[in-house]
């Protein structure tokens, strides 16, 4: 009984390790997308707020923030730390033995590397409750079989199959939702019951961390200001679609910016310019002529998707289209109204066509556009 208590703690240790090392990297993940848009934007101070904040949830115990030439940017880590005994410290550096590294790109563009190293102050607490309740349930079974051994030999057996097949699955395809099977013999019943109420609170905590990862990534691919998908998600669903060679040939994009926007910032503040920009992205999710996915790229700029077009001539159509339904007056601030208007610049796929020159025609065209026209305000 002793070497099964030994393979069933070595067994859960590992497992836990190997998951929260996996947990901590898929939450670097989604910290790394957080950071792409401080870093291209040389915002430090944004770069270090964002840390703070998902520090300050648990998400990591340390985290360095470093620039291409390995040169540290910002770092944020969990203070009190003197707090921690020695077996809590040992612990930490057995499930995290070194800080992650994480890359932080844009476009395929390197702008940095960020180090995270975990957090134990959930898997403290789990690991004493398993090894408490595991080695009580273990030393209670040992003292049981002694005494039956002889005529009970091929139901401990069974029952032995039974638990270190559902831990064996549990550490080898993660299937936390299984169960030990009820026994006959009362005190490997409430065995399997601590043992099945173990797996439920590990099963339990995993759906809260895979929540917390999706809620992460959704928010990592979505402007928090106006509710469209953001540049991430944009340059995802363009490669997608540019990938596939029967989409590729009748797929097109707009680049469009809004005119004049700087003089509403600068008049009537910015809470007055957030409020346009929620109200265009409203127009623009609303526009109902074609087909289209709407994206803001950051700023006043957006872009749009249109997955179904193969001629110029529609995709001016759409454009036409579209200044229409933003020309309306919207309502602004005190019983006023404005008109906004945009400079929009289109791109047309074809099966030569990149991602990366795609977009660089239509910023072209749009800039050039908004160069030669003469908007009011």
């Amino acid at each position: 009984m002793t070497i099964l208590w030994l393979l069933l703690s070595v067994a859960s240790m590992v497992t836990l390790k190997q998951y929260a090392q996996s947990n901590l990297r898929l939450s670097g993940a989604s910290i790394s997308q957080s950071l792409e848009a401080p870093l291209v934007f040389h915002d430090i101070q944004a770069a270090h707020d964002t840390l703070t904040t998902l520090g300050h949830r648990g998400q990591f115990y340390r985290a360095v923030l470093f620039d291409p030439g390995n040169h540290e940017l910002t770092r944020w880590e969990r203070k009190n730390t003197h707090d921690e005994n020695i077996v809590e410290r040992m612990v930490n550096s057995w499930l995290y033995p070194a800080p992650v590294p994480l890359p932080v790109q844009h476009n395929g563009v390197n702008l940095g590397s960020l180090y995270l190293t975990g957090s134990n102050s959930v898997i403290i607490h789990f690991i004493w409750l398993s090894l408490g309740v595991l080695t009580l349930c273990l030393v209670l079974a040992s003292f049981i079989a002694v005494a039956i051994t002889n005529r009970l030999n091929q139901g401990l057996v069974n029952t032995l199959k039974n638990m270190t097949g559902v831990v064996h699955d549990v550490r080898t395809n993660r299937n936390f939702d299984r169960r030990v099977e009820p026994d006959g013999i009362a005190e490997f019943h409430r065995f399997g019951q601590d043992l099945n109420s173990l797996l439920s609170d590990m099963e339990s905590w995993q759906k809260q961390l895979r929540q917390r990862n999706a809620s992460l990534r959704k928010s990592a691919m979505r402007d928090a200001l106006t509710g469209l998908k953001n540049r991430a998600s944009f340059n995802n669903m363009l490669t997608r679609l540019l990938n596939n060679p029967q989409q590729r040939v009748k797929t097109a994009m707009l680049f469009m910016d809004t005119d004049n926007f700087k003089q509403i910032n600068d008049t009537w503040g910015h809470a007055a310019g957030d409020r346009v920009l929620t109200e265009l992205a409203t127009r623009l999710r609303s526009f109902d002529f074609t087909p289209h996915s709407v994206y803001r790229l950051g700023g006043d700029e957006f872009a749009m998707i249109l997955p179904d077009i193969r001629r110029e001539e529609d995709v001016q159509q759409v454009i036409q289209e579209l200044r229409k339904h933003i020309h309306h007056p919207m309502p602004f601030k005190d019983g006023h109204y404005i008109t906004m208007t945009l400079s929009i610049g289109f791109a047309m796929a074809d099966l030569h066509t990149t991602p990366k020159s795609l977009m660089e025609l239509a910023d072209q065209r749009m800039y050039r556009e908004k160069k030669h026209r003469h908007h009011t305000f």
